[in-house]
């Protein structure tokens, strides 16, 4: 996990509010098509891509004041990463398609777990049901 921390962190170092700005403009239909990933193999992730979407969302329109930057930064590098169709591993792949979005996505919720379990108990989440563990 080690390589792929640094990978996250590295992406994440080029976020800037401009990036999380146009982000937020594309988050409804990357959403839909995040609902859209069917990967048995990787059960938590759109629940975890969704998660991170929601958690965007409510610190770039201001309802959430408490996600350090970082995390966020982390955040949407992820929802970038998973939305490309051609990352480490291409989405095409059977099997494998989704390893990569999910790597990189487990990183960003296991770096960043205290502050995005706050996250989740103020909406009232259930944390266990979005955790890092697959």
């Amino acid at each position: 996990m080690g390589e792929i921390a640094a990978f996250v962190n590295r992406g994440a170092s080029s976020i800037t509010p401009a990036v999380v700005e146009k982000v937020l403009r594309h988050l409804p239909q990357w959403k839909l098509e995040f609902t859209q990933i069917q990967e048995p193999r990787f059960p938590h992730l759109v629940d975890q891509l969704e998660f991170l979407a929601d958690a965007v969302e409510d610190v770039a329109e201001g309802a959430y004041k408490d996600l350090p930057y970082y995390a966020l930064a982390q955040a949407t590098f992820a929802l970038i990463y998973a939305h490309k169709r051609v990352g480490i591993i291409p989405d095409s792949f059977l099997d494998l398609g989704r390893a990569d979005d999910s790597a990189v996505v487990r990183a960003v919720l296991i770096q960043n777990e205290k502050a995005f379990g706050l996250y989740a108990a103020r909406r009232n989440l259930d944390w266990s049901k979005i955790t890092s563990d697959p």
